[in-house]
Parts: C-alpha cells; sequence; structure tokens
C-alpha cells in the first residue's frame, strides 16, 4: 500500500479502490483522492469508514450507487459513480438455450435456494454458478443447495471471466432474488450486456440498476417474481445490452466521475513533486473452469454435486 501511495506521488488525482486502509492513507497524501465504496455500508464495514471519517477531515468518498449513500447519509461522500463493464468484451447472444441462471456467492442472502424454488415452479432448469470457498458458504451450500441438485438443476462452481459470460448469454434470464440490501450487483449489468433479461428482487440497488420491463422485472416478493418467468419473452434483449451501453459503460463512467474529479482537483497542489519508483503489482488467481454445458445436454446431466460430495476448496 505504501509502495502504491509513493507509485502515484506525481499524479494530478487518485481514485482509491483498495479498501478502508486505503482511504486511510490516501486521504492523507499530497494528492486529491477520493475513495471508492465497495460493499454494505452496515455491521463492521459501516464502523470501519465512521472510523475513518472522524479521524481523516479530508475523507471524501463516491458511492456506487444512491441506496449504499443512502445507507450512510452522514459519510463525506462527495457523489455517486455506479460501477461499469468494457461492453466490447462481452459477448451479446440474441437468442437464449432455455435455461435459467444463478450468479454470486453462495450465502443466504444471495437467494440460491430461492432460485431453485424459482425455476422448479417454472419447470425450468437452472445452472448455478457461485463462489464457494469459505466455510459458510460450505455450511449453506450444503444445507439449502446439494439437497435439491439433480438433472434440471446443476451446479457449475466457480467460473472464470470467459465462461460467465459465455454461461450468462446464453441464459433465457438471470434469477436475482436477494433479500439483502444489494450495493450494487455487478453481475446484474453483466447479464444485462449479455442480452440477458434479469428477475430480480426489489432490494437495494437493484431498482437503479435494472429497468423494469425494459432489462427484466424488479418485483417485491418472490410470488411476484415467479409471474415474471412466463414474461421473459417480452424482454427485448438488444433493450437490455443498450441499457448498459447507455448508463454503465467505460464512457458512462467517465461521465459520472467527471463531475467529481473536477471539484476535488481544485485543492491540488500548485507545485508538484515527482517520484520514480516502481509500482507493486499483485494480480489474483484465475478460478478453475467447468465448460457450460449446451441446452441439448441439459436433460440428461447428472448433478453436479450432491450432499455426499462436497465442493473442492
Amino acid at each position: 500500500m505504501l509502495g502504491g501511495l509513493d507509485a502515484l506521488a506525481g499524479a494530478d488525482m487518485v481514485i482509491d479502490h483498495s479498501g478502508p486502509l486505503g482511504a486511510l492513507l490516501s486521504a492523507q497524501g499530497r494528492v486529491p483522492a477520493l475513495h471508492v465504496v465497495h460493499g454494505s455500508l452496515e455491521g463492521e464495514l459501516l464502523g470501519l469508514y465512521d472510523g475513518l471519517a472522524a479521524r481523516a477531515p479530508t475523507l471524501r468518498l463516491a458511492a456506487i450507487s444512491r441506496s449504499q449513500r443512502q445507507a450512510a447519509p452522514h459519510l463525506p461522500f462527495a457523489g455517486v459513480c455506479p460501477n461499469a463493464v468494457d461492453v466490447e468484451a462481452v459477448p451479446f447472444r440474441a437468442h437464449s438455450e432455455g435455461y435459467l441462471a444463478f450468479l454470486g456467492r453462495m450465502a443466504p442472502e444471495k437467494g440460491a435456494a430461492e432460485a431453485i424454488a424459482l425455476a422448479r415452479a417454472a419447470r425450468l432448469p437452472l445452472l448455478i454458478a457461485a463462489k464457494c470457498r469459505e466455510p459458510a458458504e460450505q455450511a449453506y451450500f450444503d444445507r439449502a443447495v446439494a439437497p435439491h441438485l439433480g438433472s434440471d438443476v446443476v451446479f457449475l462452481g466457480e467460473l472464470g471471466r470467459e465462461a460467465t459470460y459465455d454461461f450468462l448469454s446464453r441464459a433465457a434470464a438471470l434469477l436475482f432474488p436477494i433479500s439483502w440490501r444489494e450495493p450494487f450487483g455487478m453481475v446484474l449489468v453483466e447479464a444485462m450486456a449479455c442480452g440477458t433479461p434479469v428477475l430480480a428482487a426489489n432490494r437495494g440497488a437493484v431498482p437503479e440498476i435494472v429497468r423494469d420491463g425494459v432489462a427484466g422485472f424488479v418485483r417485491d416478493t418472490p410470488a411476484e417474481l415467479a409471474a415474471t418467468i412466463g414474461r421473459i419473452g417480452e424482454i427485448d434483449r438488444a433493450a437490455c445490452r443498450n441499457h448498459v451501453v447507455e448508463h454503465f459503460s467505460a464512457a458512462a463512467m467517465v461521465r459520472s466521475y467527471a463531475p467529481l474529479l473536477a471539484c476535488r482537483l481544485g485543492s491540488l497542489p500548485t507545485r508538484r513533486v515527482h517520484t520514480r519508483v516502481t509500482p507493486m503489482i499483485f494480480r489474483a488467481p484465475t478460478p478453475s473452469t467447468r465448460p457450460v454445458p449446451a441446452h441439448h445436454e441439459l436433460s440428461r446431466i447428472q448433478p453436479a454435486f450432491t450432499p455426499a460430495h462436497r465442493v473442492p476448496r
């Protein structure tokens, strides 16, 4: 972290995505900084930012959704800058292969169990791609998901980026039956960029991300959400893609950041000091992948995992 600050000593502006520790350090640096908050502002994370704001008077934050900002209006937010996706890197598919998709963490608030119930009620196949590495995630999988797997509900594990886009682009719709205050929901944007409609619970930032009736359907209750599955065909997949281009593309992100950066640059020192340093770069490991089955293979897929087979760590 300290090496990163040295590397940015000659910059005009720092946009920091590195978490609470980065916020503390960048707020006390000589270069104007804007710290982007990622995560739900409640509990321990909210307590951290409360402490940071009290100890760093120059700290300025950017929220990734209005819902996130409204959860802690007392924090020093400069504005709202939604996340974005490189639309050109996301494949668009005009026609689906008929299955429903679930993508997210294996956690109760993400709604994998609810997605299974919705798919079974609609008598449509469901493919689940999810992170399941932590003990709590494994426990939830064992308790609420594994007993319900079968030929029509298949768990694919955690997918890499290209496989994720392929998985989403071939789906008839993404199910997002969450039960928590979602601060953004990047999977919503990724699905819509592929042309895949989203059927989502009206929680947190969801109504800001998914335009109801255009890029999918947003409903208050599971029963109301279930009724929208039969209406997937009403959604124009090209309209889903266009919605992302307009609101969650790189160009859209620049438009949202520009006024905030202009404001922060007003505090730019008149004399800049340039320091030659070697940046420290870290790369996250790539998750293992499992090929997404073709539509004609769904009827003969064996369950990926059963209660007797735990998810590999």
